[in-house]
């Protein structure tokens, strides 16, 4: 009895489909990549030249930057996150929340200025942000934030600018 009992369970456990990555998102190939025009391009050299390294490396290599590193993270202030690369506005203050992470987190985008790609990265599809003006890699979108829409928008705060509201 335990033993039906037992390959029963395992059934169950290997059929189950987890939906925390399930979102709607568009698969760019690497060819697709090299074809996608962004409002704001540069050459690699331009990009060295504008961005420090580690915002380089995070914006238009898809690295990460270390967890609780970023000075943003505590950031209480009223205003705007825009991308460091472009000025595109991508997050509004309002929308941040302490996620215990490590990187600032937002609940919600602005629409139209961040686009989202697949990422298998570490062997899991996960969906990636970008700005959708320059393209530079922000972070990763996860289906366990808060309300009112559920998204945890993790983002490499070297990606970000915060410009504080004008009062």
């Amino acid at each position: 009895m335990i033993k039906n009992i037992a390959v029963a369970l395992c059934f169950i456990f290997i059929s189950c489909k987890g939906n925390t990555q399930d979102k709607k998102e568009t698969s760019i190939t690497k060819d697709d990549a090299k074809e996608t025009a962004f409002a704001v391009t540069k050459t690699d050299a331009e990009w060295q030249k504008q961005l420090t390294q580690e915002q380089y490396y995070v914006l238009r290599k898809a690295a990460t930057e270390n967890p609780f590193t970023s000075d943003l993270l505590e950031n209480k202030e009223t205003g705007v996150y825009v991308c460091v690369a472009c000025d595109t506005e991508l997050f509004k203050s309002e929308t941040k929340f302490k996620s215990g992470t490590g990187w600032p987190s937002f609940y919600q985008e602005i629409e139209g200025n961040v686009a989202y790609d697949v990422d298998y990265k570490i062997g899991y599809k996960r969906t990636e942000e970008h700005c959708a003006t320059c393209g530079g890699h922000l972070g990763h979108v996860f289906d366990d934030g808060p309300n009112p829409t559920g998204e945890r928008h993790c983002i490499n705060g070297v990606a970000l600018k915060f410009i504080p509201s004008a009062e």
